[in-house]
């Protein structure tokens, strides 16, 4: 993608028309086509008029100006000057991204023909989400950068990805179920992986889409209680009995199910994830008992020959975490509202 592509499909996605002439009133947003720029450094621009964006090399590379001022601002823009007489925008001031949840300094780098491999790993860091599972934090990263740029070269768009993972949902299902514990779980960690991918291609590219987050979102939050419903099946038979493996199967869907709710509670109450509020929080998000997690405590015990024994330790460690949930939420509930901000934002 060039950088005048990726600018145009900026501005779309921040409800900018692209034009070729200025107006001749209202307010116009000029930014520079040889810059690459953080998707949320624009939308921000877009909402602060008279407003100009400066480079961490001290150029002035877009601005927000009334529609008599845009030849004057065009002008100064490309010698790198700022216009004069509007608020300055730092990337350390924007530097905290509340929907990915970190805290570092936006893209905004100019695209030379040297720098296309070193924009492109720029670009593809800063989607990564900051607070995430161990796996998808440290594990995924170099692979799917790679896989993300070949889905890119070669037109997939991320829909295409979420549903190849979402047919990898329902083949770890069926083969948990029947027992086939070692190639459900090749299937569940290739869905784990392309549930990474297809985010970061959506970011990079500019192309995610309400109904591909709903798609997105949507499976995540849903599959994970049948696969350890498959697996206790698979362990167990399919009857569920209030006997040692149902107790432990209820704590695991009823932990799941609470879990969320009280991350959700948090949010309503607060404004943002429980995961970003301390430091503490964010570090317990690696661990906590989502479906990465979960997976690397049944991986072990499968390879181990005890598939039972890891089906309890999720429910432990399900229970266990659905308390430091509960904590969370009473001890952020017992503060002063104005004290419970997210550790990023500071």
């Amino acid at each position: 993608m060039t950088a005048r592509e990726r600018l145009r499909r900026t501005f779309a996605r921040a409800k900018l028309g692209v034009v070729e002439a200025a107006p001749a009133s209202g307010n116009v947003v000029l930014a520079l086509g040889g810059w690459v720029y953080d998707e949320s450094l624009l939308a921000t621009l877009a909402k602060r008029p008279g407003s100009v964006l400066i480079a961490d090399t001290g150029e002035a590379v877009a601005a927000h100006v009334p529609a008599e001022r845009v030849a004057e601002a065009a002008a100064a823009l490309e010698r790198g000057a700022d216009p004069g007489g509007l608020e300055r925008l730092s990337l350390a001031e924007l530097a905290y991204n509340e929907a990915l949840r970190k805290r570092e300094p936006p893209v905004l780098v100019r695209l030379t023909a040297d720098n296309v491999r070193a924009v492109e790993a720029r670009t593809f860091a800063g989607s990564y989400k900051g607070v995430t599972d161990v796996v998808t934090k440290y594990w995924w990263p170099i692979p799917a950068r790679i896989v993300t740029r070949w889905c890119a070269v070669a037109g997939l768009r991320p829909n295409h990805v979420t549903f190849i993972g979402f047919l990898l949902v329902l083949a770890a299902f069926w083969l948990f179920w029947q027992g086939q514990f070692g190639w459900g779980l090749v299937c569940a960690w290739i869905m784990t992986f392309l549930d990474t991918v297809d985010g970061k291609l959506a970011r990079v590219t500019l192309t995610s889409s309400a109904i591909g987050n709903v798609f997105d979102h949507g499976i995540d939050l849903i599959h994970p209680p049948f696969w350890w419903w498959a697996w206790y099946v698979g362990c167990f038979g399919a009857a569920v009995a209030l006997d040692g493996p149902g107790i432990a199967l209820i704590v695991i869907l009823a932990g799941y199910v609470l879990q969320r709710v009280e991350e959700g509670a948090f949010m309503r109450l607060f404004g943002f994830h429980v995961h970003a509020w301390r430091p503490f929080d964010s570090f317990f998000r690696l661990i906590t008992a989502r479906r990465n997690p979960n997976l690397l405590i049944l991986t072990p015990a499968w390879l181990l020959g005890y598939p039972q024994i890891g089906f309890y330790l999720v429910a432990v460690w399900t229970g266990l975490c659905l308390i430091v949930h509960a904590a969370q939420v009473v001890q952020a509930m017992a503060m002063p509202r104005e004290r419970v901000v997210s550790w990023l934002s500071r």
